[in-house]
């Protein structure tokens, strides 16, 4: 399929309403819950988790990765070959993490970003991606914060993907998704520096 500005704006709208939507929402509706009033009110996997269970907290972390993976690769299937699909992807992946940070269906009101992110950069940079996931992983199982895990994983994601030396499209996805998800964490920070953040 030929690249086209219609095309690639269709591509960009498919990952926005991918990110979209409210996987932590929908789960808890199912079992009589508002997860926007328990724990931290947060719709993602981390409160689905303490609200619901761990086993509930996976699948919701499963399917938010999912909702950045798959627009990337349709994307990437879709316009193989083209000289502009490095820019397109990126600017995918950004869709689909701006539209769970800021779902439409919830007025803007979403969750940090992480697990869409990961599901963006394992599609986009599989290698600097798995390696900042492993340090998640080792992070949350040593101290079962998942926000620190979080913070510390994607302030490692631009490192790698840098000595990786992906495309500069994937660069500057790689430092938006860090600031926005600094930002997203700004009240975990807060409570990471007063040592009183919530455990799992």
């Amino acid at each position: 399929m030929e690249l086209t500005i219609p095309a690639g704006a269709a591509a960009v709208l498919l990952g926005y309403l991918a990110g979209s939507l409210p996987t932590g929402v929908l789960v808890a509706r199912a079992r009589g819950v508002d997860l926007t009033q328990v724990g931290s009110g947060n719709i993602g996997a981390t409160n689905v988790a303490r609200a619901l269970g761990k086993k509930l907290g996976v699948l919701v972390l499963l399917v938010d990765a999912l909702k950045g993976y798959l627009p990337i690769a349709l994307a990437r299937a879709a316009f193989a070959g083209d000289p502009a699909l490095p820019t397109l992807v990126a600017a995918v992946g950004l869709a689909a993490i701006a539209g769970h940070v800021f779902p439409i269906w919830l007025r803007l009101r979403g969750g940090k970003g992480v697990a869409t992110a990961c599901g963006v950069f394992l599609a986009i940079a599989p290698l600097p991606a798995a390696a900042a996931f492993g340090l998640w992983i080792a992070i949350f199982a040593a101290k079962r914060i998942a926000s620190l895990a979080s913070l510390t994983a994607v302030t490692v994601l631009p490192i790698a993907l840098a000595v990786h030396s992906e495309p500069p499209a994937t660069l500057a996805l790689g430092g938006t998704a860090w600031l926005v998800i600094v930002v997203r964490h700004r009240s975990n920070i807060r409570r990471l520096l007063r040592r009183d953040e919530l455990t799992l």
